[in-house]
């Protein structure tokens, strides 16, 4: 049954119930004390509080929840997820424990042609609270539960309040019995594994006047009016009914799951590393989608700060499962198809939410890649000099350097078993901010101060005249000079200057094109090398500069030359940048303006506004458009006119330009028409060729196009020809066959993995009958331990560990640890048989105690538990040591 068909059928059957049906409330809780909505209850709490007015008597409704306070826990387990939907029907006043017992009875075991969920009877058990004789008389006589299906607990788990002073009252859970196979027997008490709660009545029937804990507060007495509020886990039921075995495979989550596999090339359910990474994206993923839907974006602090964390988290596992393009845009869309069966607004806001996604992804993939070697390397050295703590001033570089958040480095270095100075990190984090706030008051840096320009603007009396525009060579004179950000009258040999000539040919930074480069010589003699150039004030343009030889003085002549090969390329770019401009404008219609560029010498990239994605077909059609026109070898010029003329010319002005009365307006023939003030070739012919390598996303509603001009796109088409003709050798196949056969590969690869994996894990457990002679007696415990060597995971850990403690039997104490290594790094699975866990051999702590010897760490229940570490050469002291430990264990009985 789809979790979607779930879902109706409880809106339906309460419905029937005379229940209004609410809407779920949005994620985005009004409580101040909450980031999110956590419970089904949540936005009903003034009604039970009697803060407000009820508007009906009942109530039922599936909320969308968040919580995130155990967001590090979640993929380690199968039951751990942060967003969740939470069926509820509610009572204001109205019916009480009779009635809401009956309904959930029948809609939980009515059958499903009838509409409900069709649990069987006999699987179902309940809690009640020690001391609440009415609700256990009415599951027993009214319902007909067997008494001994009913177990009564204390008020640790079964008795609900706020946690602060209103009402309250006790709890019964439902449970079902998943099988022998899950577990002990013996009801909710005894196994909360094998018997799962999928619901929990809450009685509000006291009014509580002082709360101290969940277990000690003070009963003013009953309420006026009686409450029922209930809440059955959505995906539970889910996965119970869809016959799977955790919320991870179920229809609205496993979907991701399996995209995830498709990108990383690996299997879910092959090793549990992997699995934890892929539990972590299908979780992730889903309620980044839920909570960009509610209106969410990344941020610094608060709920962006959940909404950027979960993003990241999703991508630094894809990328841990070795995917390191882009991942979201293959995740994102299958979360919104399985979501938009029970929330078709996915759909709408599809764009907006794709868009926030995408951009954050991007951003952060930056971060990654440059911060996880840093961190890496930090690592590494920590290790070798035997610390086991990352310094503050690491984490602080990480931060401030890459952008790497702490929480990220703090989660990355217990991975590694290290901790990280937090305090010291915080120290720095304030000295910073203390700091820029001294910067901010002085103003003194190099940018900040025009002060000293102004000076030189002024004693030179006009604007600088640029020539560069028909010219890449001209004669000025030195106007002013600048060493360190002050006036100077000369400058030597060696020294880094910043030159002002009154007249320049060389083009200064501005309108997305890049700088250009030369020489500029001087009439003493002297040669100086321009390699930026910039207009901090209007008027001024200032080569950043290094005197190679001689002296410089002011008021010398000047002859500025102007690095052609450079401009050439750049001003190549700069007239392609304008000719996609155009074509994407064409394809995409008049919003897809301008949002930023970037012009360099053989290369360019250019943004602009898009809600969507362009599809691959658009980006050829906009290729072919650009080079066909290439072909056509038009004509470009420049020509200044008034901003009305301009407008009548249809010319485009640019993102973050200012412009006057008069401007210059850039033509490709009668095609595209700019205003820019940048430097261009003659002809389109002269570009040669463009190619556009890529198109993403870079911000909310902003897209990125990057491209390669001229000889540097031959270059690039040159060496991407070479590797088809590599593959077409290689493959026997021609170029257009190269996709299919590929694809062939890898499927075949795909199932010789299969095979390999099927095929080890069989000689693994050949090997049991063998070992399971060499068991030897410690203090009374038939102790087996074995070291299965390098390419053994844990999955095969575990069917072998398994299968020994079942040919141990159970007449006395048993304990089997087996290490293993897979890709280098070990593992230990640790299993009990039950009369070693009798007498105090928990798998779990002997697990640690193994790990602790390998350099990481480990857990588990008791009868069965995996660790791993670090340092594979020493599984056998690892091993030494859970012997260790159960002779200390057994021998004190």
């Amino acid at each position: 049954m789809e979790t979607a068909e779930i879902r109706r059928r409880w809106l339906e059957f309460f419905e029937q119930k005379d229940h209004a049906v609410v809407p779920s409330a949005s994620l985005l809780s009004d409580d101040p004390t909450l980031l999110f909505t956590v419970a089904g209850m949540v936005p009903f709490i003034p009604y039970f509080t009697g803060q407000q007015t009820p508007p009906w008597r009942r109530a039922t409704s599936v909320q969308k929840c968040v919580r995130t306070l155990d967001i590090e826990e979640v993929g380690k387990t199968t039951r751990h997820g942060t967003f969740f939907q939470m069926n509820g029907n509610f009572s204001f006043g109205d019916y009480f424990k009779s009635e809401a017992i009956a309904y959930a009875w029948e809609f939980v075991t009515g059958s499903q042609q009838e509409g409900c969920l069709g649990f069987d009877p006999d699987s179902i058990w309940v809690t009640v609270l020690d001391g609440d004789d009415e609700a256990a008389r009415i599951w027993q006589q009214e319902v007909g539960l067997p008494p001994e299906r009913i177990q009564r607990r204390g008020l640790a788990d079964n008795y609900w309040h706020t946690g602060v002073a209103g009402p309250g009252g006790p709890c019964s859970e439902i449970y079902v019995d998943r099988g022998p196979e899950h577990g002990q027997e013996g009801g909710p008490a005894v196994d909360e594994d094998r018997y799962l709660e999928i619901w929990n009545l809450v009685f509000m029937q006291e009014e509580l006047t002082e709360v101290r804990s969940k277990t000690d507060f003070d009963v003013a007495g009953e309420l006026p009016k009686k409450n029922i509020d209930t809440g059955m886990g959505l995906e539970r039921v889910a996965y119970l009914l869809q016959g799977v075995d955790n919320l991870y495979e179920i229809d609205e989550i496993y979907p991701v799951i399996e995209a995830a596999e498709e990108l990383s090339g690996r299997r879910y359910g092959a090793q549990e590393g992997d699995d934890v990474r892929f539990r972590v994206v299908a979780d992730h993923v889903r309620t980044a989608l839920m909570l960009i839907n509610d209106g969410v974006t990344p941020g610094n602090e608060g709920r962006g700060y959940v909404l950027r964390r979960l993003l990241r988290r999703a991508v630094r596992s894809m990328r841990l499962l070795g995917v390191t393009e882009p991942a979201l845009p293959r995740l994102l869309p299958v979360s919104r198809d399985v979501m938009a069966k029970s929330y078709p607004e996915l759909v709408s806001g599809w764009s907006r939410i794709s868009q926030i996604a995408y951009a954050e992804e991007e951003a952060f993939r930056r971060t990654l890649s440059a911060g996880t070697s840093i961190l890496d390397a930090a690592v590494r050295q920590a290790r070798e000099s035997g610390r086991a703590q990352l310094a503050g001033d690491q984490a602080f570089t990480l931060h401030d350097t890459y952008g790497f958040p702490i929480d990220l480095t703090l989660e990355m270095a217990a991975e590694n078993g290290l901790t990280v100075d937090e305090g010291g990190f915080r120290r720095l984090m304030a000295e910073q901010r203390e700091r820029a706030k001294a910067d901010a008051r002085a103003k003194k840096s190099r940018h900040g101060d025009t002060s000293v320009y102004r000076q030189v603007a002024d004693a030179l009396g006009r604007q600088v005249e640029f020539t560069g525009y028909d010219e890449v060579a001209s004669e000025g004179r030195v106007a002013g000079l600048l060493l360190d950000g002050t006036v100077v009258p000369t400058a030597q040999a060696g020294q880094e200057i910043e030159l002002v000539l009154d007249r320049t040919p060389f083009y200064a930074e501005g309108g997305g094109q890049l700088p250009d480069g030369g020489t500029v010589r001087l009439a003493g003699g002297a040669v100086v090398e321009v390699y930026d150039v910039q207009s901090p004030i209007t008027g001024l343009i200032v080569h950043r500069a290094r005197v190679l030889s001689g002296e410089v003085g002011t008021g010398e002549q000047a002859h500025g030359e102007v690095d052609v090969a450079r401009r050439r390329s750049i001003s190549r770019a700069h007239t392609a940048t304008h000719m996609v401009h155009k074509a994407i404008r064409e394809a995409l219609g008049d919003t897809a303006t301008q949002a930023g560029s970037e012009n360099a010498p053989g290369r360019f990239r250019f943004d602009f506004n898009a809600t969507q994605a362009l599809p691959p077909s658009v980006m050829r059609d906009v290729e072919a458009r650009v080079n066909a026109l290439l072909m056509d070898d038009l004509p470009v010029r420049a020509e200044v006119m008034s901003q009305q003329q301009a407008r009548e010319a249809g010319a485009m002005a640019l993102f973050g330009e200012k412009y006057g009365d008069q401007v210059r307006v850039v033509s490709v023939g009668e095609w595209a028409h700019e205003l820019c003030g940048g430097t261009h070739a003659r002809r389109s012919g002269q570009l040669g060729l463009v190619k556009l390598l890529g198109e993403s996303s870079i911000g909310s509603g902003v897209r990125r196009v990057e491209a390669l001009v001229g000889t540097d796109a031959y270059d690039f088409l040159a060496r991407e020809h070479a590797i088809v003709g590599q593959l077409s050798e290689v493959l026997k196949a021609r170029p257009e066959e190269l996709p299919e056969r590929i694809d062939g590969i890898l499927s075949r690869l795909k199932e010789a993995e299969r095979e390999i994996a099927a095929a080890r894990q069989q000689q693994v457990l050949g090997a049991a009958a063998t070992l399971a002679q060499q068991t030897r007696d410690v203090a009374g415990v038939s102790l087996l331990t074995h070291d299965a060597g390098d390419g053994v995971g844990g999955d095969d850990l575990r069917h072998l560990v398994t299968d020994l403690r079942a040919r141990l039997g159970a007449e006395r104490p048993a304990v089997v640890a087996v290490t293993g290594a897979a890709k280098g790094r070990p593992v230990v699975v640790v299993a009990t048989n039950e009369t070693a866990r009798a007498a105090g051999l928990k798998a779990g702590s002997l697990v640690k105690v193994a790990a602790g010897v390998l350099g990481g760490g480990g857990g588990g229940k008791d009868d069965l538990a995996q660790g791993g570490g670090q340092d594979p050469s020493r599984t056998s002291e690892a091993l030494a040591a859970v012997e260790h430990a159960v002779a200390e264990t057994a021998g004190g009985r």
